[in-house]
């Protein structure tokens, strides 16, 4: 379409509308616009209707017009300040020519006659540009004037009131007793209150009742769990690695972590800095370090034809999102493949933003457990217990000659086998390489010789070494190549594999040596342990050299061990000359090395690898008169361990060993070393294929910069709690905001950008936001501000009118009301039953549910149902696999843990109720809380109540209590002589049709909506 020109302008406009009359400037006009908010008006038009086409994308932006910057739409002359009869814009949305009106007919998104009588009245008033709201920093605003100065509680309720009396509306009565502390218990701790604490605040008659049962609340455990579950699906949390093969990970402890933050009232700003740069605070706790884990828990592909790198990089996209997101409210993912269309947030701007968080390593963290402490010494003390008797064992099996005795024997024996062992054994030295290179990878030489590779891996490492062979007097004869454990890799290692079922795994595919550029060939090779794979036969040591890729060398199964590998060259190669030795290890997943060591013999006699160490090989090198006492008792040790006759003994050590529990785990970030940094380059189009030039860290230049020489993701972290980000603290008090009322003050969560949603009280968040921060980030200050307002007290029954007038409450003229979360719905029916465990944190636990849910998941893996205490524990603690959601969570729109989750669907299905009256999970707890209240209540009117109130709260009126109690007695006759309907509801036997009537009659009552809605 051709684009109009200033100085045509004026000649088109005369053809096209014959009369300017209706859109003349006029002072009334003009008045009007004076009144219009950019921010809160104009803005949202422009950015909804305009911006896609005229905004901060340079890639699709249309006619080379701004219309997001003043100065670009004035210069265009799209905008000329108060004439509207030379500003194109309002030309173009006012035409009636399909060819020149904007938007175009084919947007299918035209303007209002209202919204562009806004644009037409601004335009008049100056067109007035003013940065976005969201962009400004709050500050704390007056409280406002109110008539009904009796009803405010504290600040909160003057926004709130100020607004309905703007309206002529009246805030709802104060809810009753009974609704209040059941609102305030599910809001806070995640469970309804019992009748006792009901019964308790009900007849409580001082002034202050009320506020002890919230501080009553706010001190208990189940706070921090309840407001864990929310952030958790901020942190994607899954206990599933994701993708195709979804196997488990341990990432437990983050989510322990949370809860214990949440309940120690951590302020949010360290509760930020931690979870994103805990590692970088000096010298971090293992604490901090845990909480690192927020951003570990993206998922890890683990398909056998994928690229890492590639996944890696996936990885730190959803970083950058979820970043956005969490702690800034903005669409940044939206500029990872062109400028953001809506905001000011350019290509380049979204890569420096990775850069902030891109130069972390992702390594294991081995956790201290006292528990795990405590079983390994004792089966340490077993296993010494069992050595020492190795020898008073051995000679009590010696049977000497006549003139000999027992002690002779065993030194006899011990000689000879020590002379053998002597001869047999190889004078190794170690040789660190004189020169690293890799095609990725660093390489670290450590002090004891050994080499330790850190940053990334792909699925074809070549590790170049070359040595100095100069301080060998003969020719070299052999190498030898230890694996070591470290506790900085995967499972210990020796190897850098990282996926589930592999850890710590290696596969060295090849070996070659070189010198003077010749080959260097070897005849043979023998290694302590190896096989192919889990499962596999052993692998042969020649492998390494046969010059097939797809053989080689790895220790799976044996992670955490050390293992050589020892080969000899053809012919001995002379010291004179650098031995350049390549080393490639090439498989279908990424499996280098993380920690060997390499050593070289002159040794003319043939070697074998040994079922032990180098540092006990290089014992048996040495004379024993040269030994120290412990180095001599090893030895002996090792002789003892090789008889036939005490192959019983050694059977119970390694029954012993392999008892011996691993210390928990879980994922964690570490901050590449300085002078390894990982360049983060720009991504045309965002693919991971097309990387152009290499970014610098650092925030959109929107706000203001990181005031740090290198920022790095503690600064970004400092930066994100600071003054100088705008958004974070509006974006925090707005979720808290929307997890008690059902909707945020803003009622686009995730997005605080030019396509918002203007706050509906703007002036009560910049308040909120304010007291947010100077009440030290506290969260339960925060809460107990909100839900002691008059606001929150309201109650959610009023008249019809009221509904009708205001239906999505964005006035707030009335208390909340909502289907509560899938977890809180099982929390609750547990609570209610008597079954549910107080227990707190560990591993994920499997309540029951459908074998079928999880067999159709890779692998046909299962679903372990707990038993005893575990089978009860709150719904926080439930495995959840990304894969195959926990059945019952996802049919109450709970999330599966792939992506952030900033506000859940709640949805009303039939497949809900059926659910929960058909579920074998809430027909195992209908029992109990029949039986529980059936054997501790006399008359069927009490049971009835006290299975209500468990439910409900509040007690069942007269009519309720009939038509309940009659539904039972109509059961109860239906069960009467059908032995086998009562077992199917009883799960018994044995048993009655009165208690499998009260069952059924507790399954109902769980399933009254008013059991499952916060109100």
């Amino acid at each position: 379409m051709k684009e109009l020109k200033p100085n045509a302008r004026v000649a088109i406009l005369l053809i096209l509308f014959g009369s300017l009359a209706t859109t003349a400037p006029s002072a009334q006009a003009a008045e009007t616009g004076k009144s219009l908010s950019f921010a809160r008006e104009i803005q949202p038009i422009l950015a909804r209707k305009c911006y896609a086409c005229h905004g901060p994308d340079e890639g699709d932006r249309q006619a080379d017009l701004r219309l997001d910057v003043r100065e670009a739409a004035v210069d265009y002359g799209a905008i000329v300040p108060e004439d509207v009869e030379n500003s194109s814009l309002i030309e173009r949305i006012f035409s009636d020519d399909p060819d020149l009106r904007m938007p175009p007919p084919h947007a299918h998104d035209q303007l209002t006659d209202e919204e562009k009588q806004k644009l037409r009245q601004w335009i008049e008033a100056g067109a007035k540009y003013e940065a976005h709201w969201a962009f400004t920093p709050p500050t704390r605003p007056e409280l406002p004037a109110v008539e009904n100065s009796a009803w405010p509680r504290n600040g909160i309720d003057h926004f709130v009131l100020a607004r309905l009396e703007q309206t002529g509306l009246s805030p709802a009565p104060e809810a009753d007793r009974y609704t209040l502390i059941r609102r305030l218990s599910l809001d806070l701790t995640g469970l309804p209150p019992r009748p006792e604490e009901v019964d308790q605040f009900i007849n409580d008659e001082s002034s202050d009742a009320y506020e002890k049962v919230v501080d009553r609340l706010l001190a208990s455990p189940r706070y921090g769990e309840k407001w864990a579950r929310l952030w958790l699906d901020l942190a994607r949390y899954a206990d599933t690695n994701g993708y195709e093969k979804d196997r488990a990970r341990e990432i437990w402890p983050y989510r322990d972590w949370v809860i214990r933050a949440i309940n120690n009232d951590m302020p949010f700003d360290q509760f930020t800095i931690e979870q994103l740069a805990g590692d970088l605070l000096p010298e971090p706790t293992i604490d901090q370090l845990v909480a690192t884990g927020f951003h570990r828990n993206t998922m890890l592909n683990e398909e056998g034809g994928i690229d890492p790198l590639e996944y890696r990089y996936y990885a730190m996209v959803d970083r950058v999102a979820t970043t956005g997101t969490v702690w800034m409210g903005m669409t940044i993912g939206c500029a990872q493949c062109h400028s953001h269309k809506y905001d000011p947030i350019s290509h380049t701007d979204y890569f420096r933003f990775m850069a902030l968080l891109n130069n972390a390593d992702e390594p294991d963290q081995i956790l201290p457990d006292e528990t795990v402490t405590k079983k390994r010494a004792e089966l340490q003390t077993r296993i010494e217990k069992l050595q020492q008797s190795l020898s008073d064992q051995y000679l009590a099996s010696i049977s000497p000659a006549d003139e000999e005795t027992v002690e002779d024997v065993y030194e006899q024996r011990f000689t000879t086998w020590l002379k053998d062992e002597q001869q047999k054994a190889i004078d190794w030295t170690i040789v660190e390489p004189t020169a690293m290179q890799t095609n990725l990878p660093r390489l670290e030489v450590l002090d004891d010789g050994s080499i330790f590779s850190t940053g990334d891996i792909t699925k074809r490492d070549l590790f170049e070494l070359t040595f100095d062979l100069s301080s060998f007097k003969k020719p070299i004869t052999g190498l030898r190549l230890e694996v070591l454990p470290d506790d900085r890799l995967p499972a210990r290692g020796p190897g850098r594999a990282f996926y589930e079922g592999r850890k710590g795994d290696f596969f060295l595919s090849e070996v070659t040596a070189k010198q003077n550029d010749q080959q260097r060939t070897f005849e043979s090779g023998s290694a302590s342990y190896g096989k192919i794979s889990i499962g596999s036969g052993t692998a042969d040591a020649g492998n390494v050299f046969d010059n097939n890729g797809s053989t080689g060398w790895s220790t799976s199964g044996r992670e955490g061990e050390s293992h050589q590998l020892l080969l000899t060259f053809a012919e001995p190669v002379s010291p004179d000359a650098p031995l350049n030795l390549e080393m490639l290890f090439e498989r279908h997943f990424a499996a280098s090395l993380g920690r060997f060591r390499i050593s070289f013999t002159t040794d003319q006699k043939p070697f074998q690898a040994k079922p032990f160490d180098a540092a006990t090989e290089a014992l048996l090198a040495s004379s024993i008169d040269d030994l120290a006492a412990a180095d001599k008792q090893q030895i002996e040790r090792l002789f003892l361990l090789q008889t036939p006759e005490l192959e019983k003994t050694r059977k119970q050590i390694e029954q012993l060993r392999n008892q011996m529990p691993e210390y928990p785990t879980t994922m964690v970030m570490r901050e590449r070393p300085e002078d390894n940094p990982r360049p983060t380059h720009r991504h045309h189009r965002g693919e991971f294929l097309s990387p152009k030039e290499e970014v610098s860290a650092g925030i959109p230049l929107l706000f203001p910069q990181i005031e740090t020489a290198e920022p790095s993701r503690l600064a970004l972290a400092n930066w994100l709690v600071s003054e100088q980000n705008p958004l974070m603290s509006r974006v925090v008090v707005n979720r808290q905001w929307q997890a008690l009322f059902g909707d945020g003050l803003v009622r686009t969560p995730s997005d605080f950008g030019t396509q918002s949603e203007p706050p509906t009280h703007p002036e009560l968040l910049d308040w909120l936001a304010v007291e947010f921060r100077e009440r030290g980030w506290s969260r339960k200050q925060l809460h107990r501000l909100i839900v002691t307002s008059a606001t929150y007290r309201q109650t959610s029954d009023v008249p019809a009118e009221d509904y009708r007038r205001d239906p999505e409450n964005r006035l707030l003229a009335r208390g909340p009301r909502f289907r509560i979360s899938a977890e809180t719905i099982r929390d609750t029916m547990l609570h209610a039953s008597g079954l549910l465990s107080k227990k707190m944190y560990g591993p994920g636990v499997y309540p029951p549910q459908p074998e079928s849910v999880v067999a159709l998941a890779y692998g046909n893996e299962k679903w372990p149902t707990s038993t005893g205490e575990d089978r009860y524990r709150r719904s926080l603690y439930t495995f959840s696999k990304r894969t195959a959601p926990f059945a019952a969570f996802t049919t109450f729109d709970g999330p599966t843990g792939e992506t952030c989750t900033v506000q859940r669907d709640r949805s009303n299905t039939p497949l809900q109720a059926l659910t929960l009256l058909n579920d074998e999970m809430y027909l195992e707890m209908a029992r109990a809380m029949a039986r529980d209240v059936v054997d501790s209540v006399a008359t069927p009117q009490a049971i009835v109540q006290e299975m209500f109130r468990r439910l409900v709260t509040r007690p069942a009126t007269d009519a309720e209590l009939e038509t309940i109690l009659a539904y039972h007695e109509r059961q109860r006759q239906h069960l009467d002589d059908d032995a086998v309907a009562v077992k199917a509801v009883t799960g018994e036997e044995k048993s009655d049709s009165t208690t499998a009537a009260w069952i059924l009659t507790a399954r109902l009552l769980m399933n009254l909506d008013e059991a499952i809605t916060k109100f």
